[in-house]
């Protein structure tokens, strides 16, 4: 249902899965297994799959922490968006890519769920992708000392407002990595 035109193909995004980002968060292990099935199952379907880099003061470029896990291995010919930003499209190549991959809807993975991911479900909407958010491939850290919900509360109510979010000619969505077809089916 995407409004960008010719963009009949779906892309799978893998957003900031990095050593340093995934320290601490909320059911590690199970969210990157989640991931791993799904970058899989998006292998075994010729579905692309991109993956995003993010560099800060904090995650500086080329270091230990800025890695990415190692249960995670990106093959050569998969995409790495380096960004700099929550949003990963923001001054990135990210929608050059998908464009020449014909991909007019998202599969949202990765951390952290009240920020980066929650960026990147809006900018892909905004920029007129369908927006499919996997609920229970995505995770954030504890920021409750910092007055934030506690971590399964800060995924459930990401979860719950993506189910229903739509806008003229695009929807978003939330499904768990059971329901992942990579297909317009997905969206409910």
């Amino acid at each position: 249902m995407t409004t960008l035109p010719d963009r009949p193909n779906t892309a799978l995004l893998v957003i900031d899965v990095q050593k340093g980002v995934m320290a601490g968060t909320h059911n590690r292990d199970g969210v990157l297994a989640n991931i791993a099935t799904l970058v899989d199952r998006a292998r075994a379907r010729a579905v692309p799959v991109i993956w995003v880099q993010h560099s800060s003061d904090e995650l500086k470029r080329d270091s230990e922490s800025w890695q990415y896990v190692p249960d995670l291995v990106r093959q050569d010919a998969e995409p790495l968006v380096h960004k700099t930003y929550g949003d990963s499209f923001e001054d990135t190549e990210l929608e050059a890519l998908l464009a020449e991959r014909g991909v007019g809807r998202l599969v949202v993975t990765g951390a952290q769920t009240d920020g980066c991911i929650r960026s990147t479900l809006h900018g892909g909407m905004v920029r007129g992708y369908d927006v499919t958010l996997v609920g229970d491939a995505h995770t954030t850290e504890d920021f409750t000392e910092y007055g934030a919900p506690a971590p399964d509360k800060v995924i459930a109510h990401t979860n719950l407002y993506w189910q229903w979010q739509s806008a003229p000619g695009r929807r978003g969505g939330t499904v768990d990595t059971a329901e992942v077809t990579f297909s317009a089916e997905d969206e409910r």
